[in-house]
């Protein structure tokens, strides 16, 4: 079952009571985006393909720069995407994050819900997860993310709801980062208000910021780069589903009606591909076999990909390429489908 149906089902508060005083606090939860996600006009179910190539895109060098900021847009004021966290924890491991073995084990799958403005340049982004063992529990981040692509340099994004709350900024230490200048984080307004009252030292808060700042951001880029695809010609390729049939036959039976979605696909074949060689023809000294990054270049209306591959001895074959060439729709045909 996808994360959207689960997430959809979701009744319960979340309320936690405090040890000392007695005193009990609901915050925002699953349960307050269940009909969100279920009225939700667009809702994007990433195959594993595509994710790994999200996440190659979102973490390889040159990804993450402003330059491609204008391809940017979300296609609906309210938008759910989600994806298997499986493979995006394997291209996670690629790019050198330390993973913990139990939490790979325990892989289920993640969402986000996003909040936009008309024309998509602005707006806010909620994160939720579940894990295979507890199928049913769906969990959200106790922190949330805005956005405005049209920030100016050397000024800070102004929240589309206008609710000024303290932010933290995440930075990759480059110029040009689309994260810093572009995104800020700040603690969802009951989770803000909850942690404010909290009694605990000022390390214990920062710690634990900083652990909620870890539910979201890791997300952040990886839904970057799909928007990015979304927004160039065959980018992606879209497949909507349709459960009519499916859930009247769930509805006889008493159970939960599933929700229609597009199953987004990669419009690349599986990486690494490989045609029969040997290492013989390879000038000079011939190197270990290791894992080379791929990285991002724009010039103009074309985006290079330099898709991350093996080089060094070839025993196994030699890579048929390594180059993926996008072009760009033209900046009118881009501002007409925001409008839209």
């Amino acid at each position: 079952m996808n994360l959207a149906d689960r997430l959809a089902q979701c009744r319960s508060p979340f309320i936690v009571k405090d040890k000392t005083s007695g005193v009990l606090s609901h915050l925002n939860g699953a349960a307050e985006y269940a009909s969100r996600v279920a009225l939700c006009p667009i809702r994007y179910v990433l195959s594993d393909e595509l994710t790994r190539l999200c996440t190659a895109l979102a973490y390889s060098k040159g990804s993450r720069t402003v330059a491609c900021a204008d391809l940017l847009h979300v296609p609906a004021e309210t938008v759910w995407v989600e994806w298997c966290e499986a493979p995006w924890r394997a291209e996670l491991e690629q790019y050198g994050f330390g993973l913990d073995a139990q939490d790979c084990a325990r892989s289920g799958r993640r969402g986000a819900f996003i909040q936009s403005s008309t024309d998509g340049r602005r707006g806010l982004v909620r994160t939720f997860w579940s894990d295979k063992d507890n199928a049913l529990d769906v969990l959200a981040s106790s922190m949330e993310a805005y956005f405005d692509f049209d920030t100016p340099v050397d000024e800070d994004p102004r929240p589309m709801d206008d609710e000024l709350r303290p932010t933290v900024s995440v930075s990759d230490g480059k110029n040009g980062d689309l994260l810093h200048q572009c995104l800020r984080f700040r603690y969802e307004r009951t989770w803000d208000v909850y942690y404010r009252q909290a009694r605990c030292s000022l390390a214990s808060k920062q710690a634990i910021a900083r652990h909620a700042l870890g539910t979201i951001a890791i997300d952040i880029p990886v839904l970057l780069a799909f928007l990015m695809l979304l927004g160039i010609r065959s980018g992606v390729s879209l497949h909507p589903t349709d459960y009519t049939r499916l859930n009247r036959s769930r509805a006889k039976a008493g159970r939960p009606v599933l929700l229609d979605h597009v199953e987004v696909r990669s419009p690349l074949p599986a990486p690494n591909h490989f045609a029969g060689a040997s290492g013989a023809n390879m000038a000079g000294r011939a190197r270990r076999l290791h894992h080379v990054r791929g990285h991002l270049v724009r010039r103009g209306n074309t985006i290079f990909w330099r898709i991350p591959h093996l080089r060094g001895n070839s025993r196994v074959g030699s890579i048929r390429t390594r180059t993926v060439t996008w072009t760009v729709k033209d900046a009118g045909s881009l501002n007409e489908h925001a409008r839209n």
